[in-house]
């Protein structure tokens, strides 16, 4: 099967479709330009099929015996087994993501699809006690109905499965629009996966298009309760409003500058492999990545020069080489923008330690230390390989630092005392922390989310069956009741 070609199409109601907007989106491999794809746009007329072919699919799924509902994981989960060489070679082609990074995504979604298999099980109901004699109180909970699934580029078969494979597995059913740089990585080869693993038709559907073709169509349409989004707090901030003006539910993923925190008293080469790490997998176009590296001035100069040391080893290139550390950036767009974000620091103040080419979409790695604490750079999110050394003095300015930004997604502190890096993680206004350990995580039980900009509501776990499910409240009065009038 070629991906690109097989898949690289509207899916709706268990059909392959051309959509029959009026211009195509035309998916490009990063690295060398190579078109991969064109895909006619879905229009709103289509976006209306999908939701009310999913709407009609849904009612029968969810009458349908979770054990049942289950199989459909299991099966999916075997076939993304048997078929993980092909999908790792489509998200190096597609999102110039190197073969650590793609097996990794894998990996991760993979364990999300092993989560679901329980979770079809996991809705339970409760009987509550009531003040009124002879009344029983019963708390059923049931599946929203249909969860609209927005996803990003840079994790796309990852992200889009964790929320696809869950709603699904609680008895809802799904439309994705998956980015435009991403369309068949996080929407086709999805649908086909759980087309293949006997998914009835109609529950999973996949709108490939632009807010320039349908406008907030996919958002306003009345059938969806819940818009699932990962992506910038930018277009999140939009979603919520136009979701939040028609009373949906809103899971808000977005971005995120996350600091990675070496106290003094931390192992400095395990601390530089977690930098290192947390700041360039994937170029640095992850939302957890660790944008600021904050590093107590007592041990700066040995952690710096270590730190240079090791990114002088990465080697930028050709993604589909085992022996590439770092591939392209996404698109053209973005390896301007990181051109002109270090221009910009380096007009602020900055110096370079390190400054990387860009040719074409390879942007090598850059390192920036002495921003001025006013620097606009320090509070924005950075979507590459750039790397920023700030120094402080002290716990208390560390932590005055960390929280010093709109934005509270994830983070790490580096200690030999395990108790005060949890009293610091405590400290620090994010979703997420991690103590002796990278900022990028994400563990299917463990509630993933943000504070701040960086999104609302949490997945995984528990929390994935709060967000696509609702709770119902059934009283059965077993005595007359006596009524006042």
């Amino acid at each position: 099967m070629s991906f690109f070609t097989d898949l690289a199409h509207q899916f709706i109601d268990g059909q392959w479709r051309t959509g029959s907007g009026s211009w195509d989106i035309i998916d490009f491999d990063p690295y060398n330009g190579e078109k991969l794809a064109s895909i006619t746009v879905a229009t709103v007329e289509e976006v209306d099929e999908a939701y009310r072919a999913a709407e009609r699919a849904q009612r029968e799924w969810a009458r349908t015996n979770p054990y049942t509902r289950r199989l459909v994981f299991e099966r999916a989960l075997r076939i993304t087994e048997e078929r993980e060489a092909e999908i790792i070679e489509a998200i190096v082609s597609e999102l110039g993501g190197t073969r650590l990074k793609a097996v990794y995504e894998v990996h991760l979604a993979k364990e999300f699809l092993r989560e679901a298999i329980q979770l079809a099980l996991r809705p339970e109901g409760r009987i509550l006690p009531s003040p009124v004699d002879g009344k029983e109180n019963r708390v059923y909970r049931l599946p929203v109905g249909v969860i609209g699934v927005i996803s990003p580029f840079n994790f796309p078969f990852l992200v889009t499965l964790k929320s696809v494979a869950p709603a699904l597995a609680l008895g809802n059913a799904v439309v994705i629009k998956p980015n435009q740089n991403a369309p068949v990585v996080g929407g086709g080869l999805i649908a086909k996966i759980f087309k293949d693993a006997g998914l009835p038709a109609g529950l999973l559907n996949v709108l490939v298009t632009d807010i320039a073709e349908i406008g907030d169509a996919l958002i306003e349409h009345p059938v969806p309760k819940v818009i699932s989004f990962a992506g910038s707090d930018r277009t999140g901030r939009h979603v919520a409003s136009v979701a939040g003006s028609h009373f949906k539910r809103v899971i808000l993923e977005l971005s995120g500058n996350s600091a990675l925190v070496v106290l003094d008293d931390a192992d400095l080469d395990y601390a530089v492999d977690a930098a290192v790490f947390s700041r360039f997998v994937y170029q640095g176009q992850v939302c957890m990545a660790a944008n600021r590296i904050l590093v107590d001035r007592s041990v700066e100069e040995e952690f710096t020069g270590k730190f240079l040391a090791k990114i002088a080893s990465l080697r930028t290139g050709d993604p589909a080489d085992p022996a590439t550390d770092i591939g392209p950036v996404i698109n053209n767009f973005q390896a301007e923008s990181l051109t002109s974000l270090v221009e910009q620091a380096l007009a602020e103040g900055a110096t370079a330690l390190v400054r990387g080419r860009t040719r074409g979409n390879l942007v090598e790695p850059t390192v920036l230390t002495g921003l001025p604490a006013d620097s606009t750079v320090l509070r924005q999110e950075i979507f590459g390989p750039v790397a920023l050394l700030i120094s402080f003095d002290g716990e208390e300015e560390a932590v005055r630092m960390a929280n010093d930004s709109p934005y509270g997604l994830s983070g790490a502190v580096h200690t030999a005392n395990v108790e005060r890096g949890v009293r610091f993680a405590k400290r620090i206004e994010t979703g997420m922390m991690h103590v002796n350990d990278s900022t990028i995580q994400d563990e299917p039980l463990v509630a993933f989310g943000g504070e701040k900009y960086s999104g609302l509501g949490r997945l995984n776990g528990d929390s994935t069956v709060e967000a696509f499910t609702t709770q119902k409240w059934i009283s059965v009065q077993h005595e007359r009741s006596p009524f006042p009038f």
